[in-house]
């Protein structure tokens, strides 16, 4: 049984007993990955096809009560007071300079949230939200509940009866969260393989997180990070995003709105092409210098070999610094170009001071 205040380094899943796992080492345990496979025996084999893939390390906390909806959406950047059952999106905890505290997904089952988030930040964050119930008519718990992904191709299977719930992720490549019973992971799994789906690894679900541009706060950001470092967090359009840009005020909005409005984060994610042929490949944290001239632009966060690019990896990095070869030590590394931010149009507070100076 895991919970979200223990130490992730003593959950061990029981799937770490099939044939060929194999726990996550060397820079690729800068990931949030103990107590689950990496890989099973082919670790780049594991990203084609239609695969399951065990996040059960994850922690999951419930919120219930009659006031659940407008108890997170008092505290989060995503708006929750009026989702139905079933809505899916991101959200994050800020501090008051607008930082980035946790990053959670979430699910609305029936009346419920769940929140499902990195192990330690889950043991942060439950007793954070426990604190700020006061009057509210809320629960905050953790919940015995086990993610698994499943990637696609996705096949078109009634779901086992033992999941609990499930949610779409919109990824370049399709994605399935389920939430099931701590009880249940390994019936469910057995089902799935039965159903056609093959059991991979945590290394196809990052290769596939690194190309969809999704970081994990302990490995990709900093202490500095705010929303607007991340485009694909800012909830556009019909996508939802972490952060809705309408919604009533929560801590650290004043950063959210000042960015959006008046300018642009001075830092932004970014997906990295490594060198291939490189003997080794450069650590989680290390510089990111312009190969003219060194000068550090950014931070190296979350590295994996995809089957398709060779080596990747996000990266932290300043806007200014957008073009050019780049060097991580002695690995040379460009920014792929898909991954570069489209840039909105001017923000209406920047536009409205143009106005007011008589510069259009």
């Amino acid at each position: 049984m895991a919970s979200v205040t223990s130490d992730s380094a003593t959950y061990r899943s029981p799937l770490l007993d099939y044939p060929g796992a194999a726990p996550a080492q060397g820079p690729d345990s800068s990931v949030d990955s103990a107590g689950v496979a990496w890989h099973y025996g082919d670790p780049l084999g594991e990203q084609r096809g239609a695969v399951v893939i065990d996040r059960s390390h994850r922690g999951v906390i419930r919120v219930s009560g009659a006031d659940a909806a407008v108890f997170l959406n008092n505290l989060l950047s995503q708006k929750l007071d009026d989702v139905p059952p079933g809505f899916a999106a991101a959200a994050l905890d800020l501090d008051i300079q607008g930082h980035v505290l946790h990053h959670a997904d979430v699910l609305r089952v029936g009346e419920d949230f769940y929140l499902d988030l990195p192990s330690a930040q889950a043991a942060t964050l439950l007793p954070f939200l426990q604190k700020m119930i006061f009057w509210s008519q809320v629960t905050v718990d953790a919940a015995d509940v086990a993610v698994l992904t499943l990637l696609a191709p996705l096949i078109d299977v009634p779901l086992p009866p033992a999941v609990l719930a499930f949610r779409e992720v919109a990824w370049p490549v399709g994605r399935r969260d389920l939430l099931v019973e701590r009880s249940s992971l390994v019936s469910v799994v057995e089902e799935l393989l039965a159903s056609g789906y093959q059991l991979a690894g945590l290394m196809t679900f990052t290769a596939a997180r690194v190309r969809a541009l999704e970081p994990e706060l302990a490995a990709d950001l900093d202490h500095k990070s705010i929303p607007h470092e991340v485009p694909a967090w800012i909830g556009r359009g019909t996508s939802p995003g972490a952060v809705h840009l309408e919604k009533g005020c929560y801590r650290g909005q004043e950063t959210v709105a000042r960015v959006e409005n008046l300018g642009r984060s001075p830092r932004v994610l970014v997906m990295l092409q490594l060198d291939g042929s490189a003997p080794t490949l450069p650590a989680p944290g290390a510089d990111i210098t312009t190969a003219s001239g060194g000068r550090t632009i950014g931070r190296l966060g979350t590295v994996v070999h995809d089957h398709d690019f060779g080596p990747i990896a996000l990266a932290l990095v300043k806007r200014s610094a957008l073009g050019g070869e780049l060097r991580i030590g002695d690995v040379a590394a460009l920014i792929d170009p898909t991954s570069l931010p489209v840039e909105e149009n001017e923000q209406a507070g920047r536009a409205a001071i143009n106005r007011l100076r008589g510069d259009s």
